[in-house]
């Protein structure tokens, strides 16, 4: 019997001081059986980094072809492909070629092993990278409810959650722009 998905609902005050973008986010969320809940919030925070009209949470883990977020232009092109955690090269080199922009979050304990053995693949590709330290991640996570209100607020590169269960602050690294 294969196991469903954990399902959460957020309602997100978004305030993104670098990009001048103010919105209220409904989303519902599957986590995947197999996904942590670091990597969802990663998720979630790669939303709040990116959130414009058309973007989308996809099927993530559960489809290989799929990115975990994107948006589409009105023709049906891909404008934005959003890869979560440690991708394989290959596979940031196919999204280039299919998408006008690609971005990396990676997160987790790996996520330093991983760009020093990929930094020299990566590079040449037109793709961002940005890291946001484990310890950050693993503080938003302990903040997870399954229904929760919370804001977030973008300045330059960190972000301030706070939720009615606690607050933190995630700072980030741009490793390629």
């Amino acid at each position: 019997m294969a196991l469903k998905p954990t399902i959460y609902k957020f309602k997100i005050a978004l305030t993104d001081l670098n990009r001048n973008h103010y919105d209220t986010l409904n989303l519902t969320v599957a986590q995947h059986p197999s996904e942590t809940l670091e990597r969802m919030m990663v998720r979630m925070l790669a939303f709040c980094l990116n959130a414009q009209e058309t973007l989308m949470l996809t099927k993530g883990l559960s489809t290989a072809e799929e990115p975990d977020l994107w948006a589409h232009t009105l023709d049906g092109q891909i404008a934005l492909w959003i890869d979560i955690g440690e991708p394989a090269p290959d596979r940031i080199k196919k999204a280039t070629r299919i998408a006008q922009m690609v971005k990396v979050y990676s997160f987790n304990s790996k996520s330093n092993v991983w760009w020093l053995q990929e930094q020299t693949k990566l590079s040449p590709l037109t793709a961002s990278i940005v890291q946001f330290p484990w310890p950050d991640i693993q503080a938003l996570a302990k903040l997870v409810q399954r229904t929760m209100d919370f804001s977030v607020t973008i300045t330059e590169e960190s972000a301030f959650v706070a939720t009615e269960s606690g607050e933190c602050e995630l700072n980030w690294i741009i490793l390629k722009e």
